[in-house]
């Protein structure tokens, strides 16, 4: 059985809190405690549920194997470089970090250090789309929405890095080849940056992806849709709920209610419906888990440094289309 990794947490905001509580509770792990750079909320948070808090990072960092940094995006890179630099294994919240070069720099770092981090895309544990793995195939046409109603808290990026980057990095994980080219517009409503956006992107082997982000929507919807021959294939990342559409060649003599489609050539398809089983699971704890048997097992973490930079460039890439 393996030894409990001892982590700390950076950042006890709204999804700090998240962190901690799972990470209290986690078999993964042993809680040291947190830093939050705001003394007065690290000492309610500290009486309210007794984690220990830190006065510095670097007394936290000083007592721990595993650094969970939930801060702004903006210092992500500084505490990233920090935690990497003092021997120690990383996870950063999405987005990796603010810029490409900061990505690439801590991808290196850490490469050069023998470390390993992990990019907090949380969507890549939704038990939905997990569902839906082992039924998307070269995928050729692929749609999502991702509509939020408005929240203050995420308006220090665009909604590119916000909500879009989500279906990014799922994209990415499914088409295995190079996007070619980036079309996208974005409008400001409320915030100093895009607050709904949309972008296509096409890739080297002929796929489409057709993404729409929203964080000023009336309703929540995080759909994504997957068009590839002879399948189809609907995740609901918010219902949690995965539907397959498959056709194959009919039988010569197929059953009475069977659905069967014939086109002008005379082919006959029919058409199968599958509703995978969609196991329960909290996607943040899986993926903090998932991290800690990447690093007691010396293996890549599914979303690894190098995956989250990936997801960053091809934001910046819709970013630099407005």
């Amino acid at each position: 059985m393996n030894q409990k990794l001892k982590i700390g947490v950076l950042g006890a905001g709204h999804l700090g809190k998240i962190h901690l509580r799972l990470l209290q509770e986690s078999s993964a792990y042993e809680l040291v405690g947190f830093y939050d750079s705001q003394p007065q909320i690290a000492a309610k948070i500290s009486r309210e549920f007794g984690y220990r808090s830190f006065s510095e990072v670097d007394s936290l960092l000083d007592e721990v194997d595993v650094i969970d940094i939930v801060t702004p995006t903006i210092s992500h890179f500084e505490l990233g470089k920090k935690a990497l630099e003092k021997g120690l294994h990383i996870f950063l919240e999405k987005p990796i970090t603010a810029t490409v070069e900061e990505a690439n720099e801590l991808v290196s770092l850490a490469k050069a250090k023998g470390l390993l981090g992990m990019v907090g895309q949380v969507e890549r544990f939704n038990p939905a789309l997990m569902a839906a793995n082992p039924y998307i195939n070269t995928p050729m046409f692929i749609e999502t929405h991702r509509l939020a109603e408005f929240n203050p808290r995420g308006t220090d990026v665009s909604v590119v890095l916000d909500l879009m980057i989500h279906d990014i990095d799922a994209i990415l994980s499914v088409v295995q080849s190079k996007v070619i080219d980036v079309q996208a517009s974005g409008v400001s409503i409320i915030s100093e940056t895009p607050d709904i956006a949309n972008a296509r992107l096409r890739f080297e082997n002929g796929c489409v992806a057709n993404l729409t982000a929203s964080r000023i929507s009336m309703k929540t919807m995080r759909k994504s849709r997957f068009f590839q021959r002879d399948a189809y294939v609907s995740v609901d990342f918010f219902e949690k709920k995965t539907e397959v559409v498959r056709m194959q060649n009919a039988p010569k003599s197929a059953e009475d209610f069977a659905m069967i489609l014939e086109n002008a050539e005379g082919v006959k398809k029919q058409i199968f419906f599958d509703n995978p089983e969609v196991k329960n699971g909290n996607a943040i704890l899986m993926e903090l888990e998932h991290f800690a048997d990447a690093i007691n097992n010396n293996k890549e973490p599914i979303v690894s440094l190098r995956a989250g930079t990936s997801a960053l460039e091809v934001a910046h890439q819709i970013l630099n289309c407005f």
